[in-house]
């Protein structure tokens, strides 16, 4: 039987409708699957770079010695402290902390923290501390940094009360830090300039709350010890507030003070 060429016409156009139509929704999907991969790919940029930036902050943390340049943070084991670098100025001896446990009172606002200081594994960062205390430095100096996003430290002790201050010297070696790089909550650790294992001074951040901090090219924190009693009145008086103005990194909203601080 010989075909009705309209049909064929009509059929013809059916198939090259339904051809145009698959034509659109395939590519249709190849965008969407395009799109969301670039929106993925974005969020990820932007997650890294927040974290990148507080990890550049805190490693560019405070100390009196020269900047220098920094090292890619890496979440790695804390390497081996550089050999490289010295003391500057007129540094404390390393003998003060006596080999022992010291134990004291730190007041922070109305904030009363106990805390220990370990002699034996800190004994250049804690015979600082206990110099820098017994002379009354601390008192009346802010916490002028806290951090939220991850990571959680309320830090304190610079007499400029932004970050670039300290005792008028700076030493070495890193001490103490943590080979897996987790400084659990209630941990004291000395703050330094990223790189530098000889930046350390008089500034120090407790941490409130379990934080995991990379280490950089010169190691971890010297940990001092820990505050072995009220950790819950600081949560809930001072850090629980967040940084003034929003944001996980800056001054905390509560201006807070060391209002107090003796040995026992």
């Amino acid at each position: 039987m010989a075909q009705n060429p309209k049909n064929d016409r009509e059929a013809r156009a059916r198939l090259r409708a339904y051809q145009a139509r698959r034509a659109v929704h395939e590519h249709q999907q190849k965008r969407r699957r395009r799109d969301n991969a670039l929106a993925a790919a974005g969020l990820v940029i932007v997650v890294v770079l927040a974290v990148a930036a507080q990890l550049l902050f805190f490693h560019g943390g405070p100390g009196t010695a020269a900047p220098s340049p920094s090292g890619t943070p890496t979440p790695s084991a804390t390497p081996t402290p550089s050999a490289s670098g010295q003391n500057s100025g007129d540094v404390p001896a390393s003998t003060l902390a006596e080999g022992r446990t010291w134990t004291g009172t730190m007041t922070l606002n109305d904030v009363q923290l106990g805390f220990e200081l370990d002699g034996a594994k800190a004994p250049q960062a804690v015979s600082s501390t206990i110099d820098l205390i017994k002379k009354g430095f601390y008192k009346g100096l802010s916490c002028h940094r806290l951090t939220t996003g991850g990571f959680f430290v309320l830090q304190c002790g610079d007499p400029n009360g932004d970050g670039s201050g300290g005792p008028g010297y700076s030493y070495g070696p890193i001490e103490n830090a943590p080979a897996n790089a987790v400084y659990p909550a209630g941990t004291i650790a000395m703050a330094r300039q990223g790189g530098n294992a000889y930046s350390q001074g008089s500034q120090f951040f407790i941490v409130y709350d379990d934080t995991t901090i990379p280490a950089d090219a010169a190691g971890g924190y010297t940990v001092i010890g820990h505050v072995t009693d009220g950790l819950d009145q600081l949560t809930a008086d001072i850090t629980d507030a967040g940084v003034a103005g929003g944001g996980s990194d800056g001054k905390p909203a509560v201006p807070t003070t060391i209002t107090g601080i003796s040995l026992d």
